[in-house]
């Protein structure tokens, strides 16, 4: 042999034993972090944790990025195809790197053509463990190190499940991971159901996620998919005429990206992804670490009804645009001088402005006052909220007159339970979760509840021997804070039980809060589930205590039940990303009152409905079911209040502004049943008008066995009536306004 050739032969084997070498020292990680199988096959990729309905409708995410899972089954063989055709036709034939590929790169650099040779398995390699410090020198050993990986994965893994995770972990347009979340953000479908020209659209994307984005470029994403339908005809998965056939279609998407902010039910899934987390710090993973929401891939499973969450917020939107503009109309709301009327609002402007963001960024740049007051009197280009089809507009005005129209708001809160089982069925915390993110329903959200706390009050009387037809005071009463305490109603002298809780009677509430006492009817209500601070002041049975909506409605349950509380849940279970439960929940119920006493308070709050401050049920809304409900107003109409029940739902209103300062000056139209009941009413209408609910109208409170009521008492009824007073009367033909709570229990410290 001659030396030459010898030389040769050296060079060519030292080069596959120092090339072999290389690909050891990589292995082992000895040039650089190289991952482990079990890494491989389980990819540390944050995924998104999905929230669904009851009806398991997919409603939210929580996500760092928007990253989902599918299993092999789960996705539809026209996007195997359309992935094979279009990035790696010879996958089922290569063991992860393909030499026909492979050989032909130099022949591409020579002629200049730019052709991609990595294959499906270490396109995934690539995925999984991204490539850092990438430059000329090296990317050789960065792209050995792929193929290492690549091999790795197809000496371990089944083609299948390699193209599987291929699809779970590749960025698509819009920040979404994964194919599943892929169809459904751009089809609202799972990938299972995806037709072929879809699939080549959701596959195009893969090549340019923002060049090819059918949303932003339906031109270049409609030339992309057709070309990747022509290279599903050209592999044999399609004949000509079908390819034909899915090119001359147009792209129709059904986008549903789960926004934040955007889609159903948002102020829930806030307070959702709060609950869930703090549980997720009760959790451990098999590894002792704790559950991540938004890593984790949790499957969050809850109550809410999607058909009953529509119609709620529908029936929020519709009273709220033609409630905000009356309030928009009373004198000083429009022209603005409302912001000059007293020391109290202006204080509300100067807090608005220095909490705002363009304030707070100031000041840490170290402007001046003056410099920071004049930069914000500047007019600007600006979107702010309007109740318009779009719940926008676009305008130009300062930041401080933005801080001043959006303060002057009405907000709302309105949640849907089942009584029966404490399922919270609808949620509504806010007019607009994108501009207004403050939640008015959950249990940390509190305000004056105002006559709503009456209820709770009579039916401890009732619970005592009270009987709804024996006759209340409703003269001033003397307490040992205050002498002579009159907050309405005098005129009467006194009236049946039953009519004074219809007319929303103070000084009726005050003389029964009397009889029972203070210390027993605080005692009592946080026996009902309220946690809220009630203090014990003779105010707090006018509903002077701030206690939030939710807790209002677990109060409630109780009268729709024969007396069972029943607190509100809103989760049922969690899973992890494989399905495996990891925590259920179950109705929290006690009870607190017997049956017959249920059913009084039933009776009496049907006579707020028939007769009394909620009339308006009947008369404005011609709801003609079987009702029965609390109205609930606070100091100068700061606060509305609506809580009603049928004898298969419980739901509750709330309205006012954030700033209290704000509302309507008007009695007829900032009272609970002017500016709260419409809201229940209008969504009891479309709950009823839907007949898949199973929400009927005919539905009737049912009367427990052997009911006792007043008027036909047992001797022993009548004497316990007498001890407190009893008479007949007939229910008032007018309601008559005495649900404002006098001064707060400041004025008793």
């Amino acid at each position: 042999m001659k030396r030459s050739v010898r030389i040769l032969w050296r060079v060519f084997w030292g080069g596959v034993i120092l090339f072999n070498l290389l690909i050891l020292l990589i292995n082992l990680g000895l040039l650089g972090y190289m991952p482990s199988m079990n890494e491989l096959e389980n990819p540390s990729s944050a995924l998104s944790s999905d929230v669904y309905a009851a009806d398991n409708t997919l409603i939210g995410r929580y996500y760092v990025q928007d990253r989902s899972t599918s299993k092999f089954q789960d996705i539809s063989e026209n996007v195997f195809h359309a992935l094979l055709a279009t990035e790696d036709a010879r996958f089922y034939e290569h063991s992860g790197i393909d030499p026909v590929a492979t050989a032909a790169i130099p022949f591409y650099i020579l002629t200049g053509k730019k052709r991609g040779s990595s294959t499906i398995t270490q396109q995934l390699a690539k995925n999984l463990f991204p490539r850092k410090n990438e430059n000329i020198l090296t990317l050789p050993f960065i792209k050995l190190k792929e193929w290492v990986m690549a091999v790795k994965l197809e000496r371990n893994l089944t083609k299948n499940e390699i193209i599987t995770l291929y699809l779970n972990t590749v960025p698509f347009s819009d920040n979404v991971y994964g194919i599943r979340n892929a169809s459904l953000t751009f089809y609202n479908k799972t990938p299972d159901k995806v037709t072929v020209d879809e699939a080549a659209m959701l596959v195009g994307m893969l090549k340019g996620n923002t060049l090819y984005n059918p949303r932003r470029n339906p031109g270049f994403a409609l030339k992309r998919r057709n070309v990747v339908i022509s290279n599903m005809e050209e592999h044999g998965y399609l004949s000509g005429d079908q390819a034909d056939e899915f090119q001359k279609k147009p792209i129709v998407l059904d986008y549903h990206k789960l926004d934040y902010h955007v889609g159903l039910a948002p102020y829930f899934r806030q307070v959702l992804e709060q609950q869930v987390d703090s549980i997720c710090q009760t959790i451990k993973k098999p590894d002792g670490t704790k559950y991540n929401i938004f890593k984790d891939g949790l499957k969050i499973y809850t109550t809410i009804d999607i058909r009953m969450q529509r119609y709620a917020e529908a029936a929020v939107e519709e009273h709220m645009i033609a409630l905000q503009k009356l309030f928009m109309s009373q004198p000083g709301y429009a022209n603005g001088s409302i912001w000059t009327k007293t020391k109290e609002i202006q204080n509300v402007l100067n807090r608005g402005i220095k909490d705002c963001d363009r304030y707070q960024m100031m000041k840490e740049q170290g402007m001046k006052e003056d410099q920071m007051m004049a930069e914000m009197n500047k007019p600007v280009k600006m979107k702010v909220f309007a109740w318009n089809k779009a719940h926008y507009k676009d305008t130009v005005m300062s930041p401080i007159d933005s801080i001043k129209y959006m303060k002057l708001f009405l907000q709302a809160g309105f949640m849907v339970m089942d009584p029966a089982n404490g399922a919270v069925k609808a949620w509504v915390g806010g007019i607009d979760h994108t501009y207004f993110q403050f939640d008015h329903v959950n249990e940390h959200t509190k305000r004056q509840v105002g006559s709503t706390i009456k209820p709770l009050l009579y039916c401890l009387a009732i619970d005592n021997g009270f009987s709804p037809c024996g006759t209340v005071s409703t003269m001033p009463q003397d307490f040992p804070e205050k002498k002579g305490y009159d907050a309405g109603g005098s005129k009467y002298v006194e009236l049946p039980m039953k009519t004074a809780l219809a007319l929303s009677i103070n000084n009726a509430a005050l003389y029964i809060l009397k009889q029972v006492g203070v210390n027993a009817f605080v005692d009592f209500v946080h026996k009902c589930g309220i946690t809220s601070n009630v203090e014990k002041f003779p105010s707090s049975a006018l509903g002077s205590s701030d206690i939030s909506l939710y807790e209002m409605l677990g109060a409630y349950s109780m009268f729709p039940t024969q007396g069972i509380n029943t607190q509100p849940m809103f989760i049922t279970k969690i899973e992890d990303k494989n399905g495996i439960l990891l925590r259920n929940f179950t109705p929290m119920q006690k009870e607190i009152i017997n049956a017959n006493t249920a059913f009084k308070m039933i009776k009496m709050m049907r006579g707020v409905i028939d007769n009394g401050t909620g009339r308006r049920m009947r008369f404005a809304y011609n709801i003609q079911s079987d009702v029965a409900g609390k109205t609930g107003t606070t100091n100068s109409q700061a606060d509305a209040w609506f809580i009603g029940y049928t004898p298969q739902i419980l739901a509750g209103a709330w309205v006012g502004c954030d700033d209290r300062v704000f509302r309507f000056a008007s009695e007829r139209l900032g009272q609970g049943s002017a500016a709260a009941l419409p809201i229940w009413a209008l969504f009891i209408k479309k709950a009823y008008a839907d007949k898949t609910l199973g929400i009927s109208p005919d539905v009737k409170f049912q009367q427990p066995p052997g009911f006792d009521d007043c008027d036909v008492m047992d001797p022993t009824s009548q004497q316990r009536s007498n001890t407190y007073g009893t008479g007949n009367g007939g229910n008032q033909d007018e309601a008559d306004p005495q649900e404002e709570v006098p001064p707060n229990n400041g004025d008793w410290k």
